[in-house]
């Protein structure tokens, strides 16, 4: 998959404006303050249907305008997908794929797949379980629509059994129908996201041992209830919902359940969450990224686009070598401050 173009209209600071971008590397070169992160999260946004930066769209509105335009065309074996997304500040967002609109976000996964990487995502490593999650629910998200709908079906059945825990009427009885829903669904998102760390180990293995010049060893595993299908992960998640009524009943919210669940990362059998160098911790946040993309590729069928948000500053020569020799074959967007970073084989897009 490329993006050939990108548009925006009354965008954070931008009024109005058309790129065009090459198969491989392009680089949004400007001084700070510019616009350039602006535009590579307008193709995020694309992607997933969300800002990497904050969860209000409307913050993403010309301070001047009443909505912002977002289209981006991307294509994949000669065929182009258009995706337009119009921001509104006095109704819901809208996006329509090829002029037709979509009336559920789960539609436009997958249309235009993508990777970040980001400061923030460098931390992944030391950061809370939240993010690890997090990554692990973008990817899955864009590769099975089921597993998105999944997502967000847990999420409202967790927010109703927690509203029942806080309104003090929450018995063994009225708990019990929402621990079977949890449970299910829940089951599904468990197998689901064992199934993704599984197939990531490998490509992060193998890419954590270019970089650190086959010095280390990166293994990764899903930290959560047991159970290899989902009647036994549905199983052991009752079980837990037992084990943990107490302190359920006493803190009034779920204890249990793949909203608390992390990834075990280690390297040579340390982990690196709690005991890993700040060196150690980037090497594997970014081996665990490049994964990504091979991973999203060997599933869907197609490259995703890499978005590289500022992170060349946070890398040292050879790690910034290593980068972007991992990015071959893949189109990529990277924001920067300097051209001269860049040789002739890169499209250069002023910003």
């Amino acid at each position: 998959m490329t993006v050939k173009s990108l548009q925006v209209k009354d965008y954070r600071n931008a009024t109005e404006r058309t790129i065009s971008l090459s198969d491989g590397t392009n680089a949004f070169v400007g001084a700070n303050a510019r616009g350039k992160t602006n535009l590579l999260e307008a193709v995020y946004f694309a992607g997933v249907g969300k800002s990497f930066r904050t969860p209000r769209d409307r913050e993403m509105i010309r301070y001047d305008a009443d909505r912002a335009f977002i289209i981006v065309a991307a294509e994949k074996d000669g065929i182009t997908e258009t995706v337009k997304i119009i921001i509104d500040r006095n109704v819901n967002k809208s996006v329509a794929i090829n002029n037709l609109p979509i009336t559920r976000m789960s539609e436009l996964m997958g249309v235009c797949p993508v990777v970040l990487f980001s400061p923030d995502g460098l931390k992944i490593i030391k950061d809370a379980p939240a993010d690890r999650r997090r990554f692990m629910d973008i990817s899955l998200c864009q590769i099975s629509k089921a597993y998105f709908a999944a997502l967000m079906q847990y999420g409202k059945i967790l927010a109703s059994r927690n509203k029942l825990l806080k309104s003090g009427g929450a018995s063994d009885n009225t708990l019990a129908p929402w621990d079977e829903l949890l449970a299910d669904v829940g089951a599904k998102i468990i197998k689901s996201r064992r199934g993704f760390v599984r197939e990531l180990t490998p490509f992060a293995a193998e890419r954590h041992a270019f970089l650190s010049d086959g010095r280390e060893t990166l293994s990764l595993d899903y930290e959560g209830v047991g159970g290899e299908n989902t009647e036994e992960i549905k199983a052991e998640l009752l079980k837990s919902f037992m084990r943990d009524r107490e302190n359920d009943y006493r803190l009034k919210y779920t204890h249990t359940g793949p909203h608390k669940d992390d990834i075990i990362i280690s390297v040579d059998g340390v982990d690196l969450r709690a005991y890993g160098s700040q060196g150690q911790q980037r090497t594997a946040a970014l081996s665990m990224k490049l994964a990504e993309m091979r991973l999203l590729t060997k599933v869907m069928g197609t490259s995703p686009i890499m978005l590289l948000d500022d992170v060349m500053s946070e890398l040292d020569e050879r790690r910034r070598k290593k980068l972007i020799e991992s990015l071959d074959g893949f189109q990529s967007i990277i924001t920067a401050t300097d051209k001269t970073d860049f040789d002739e084989t890169v499209n250069i897009i002023e910003i």
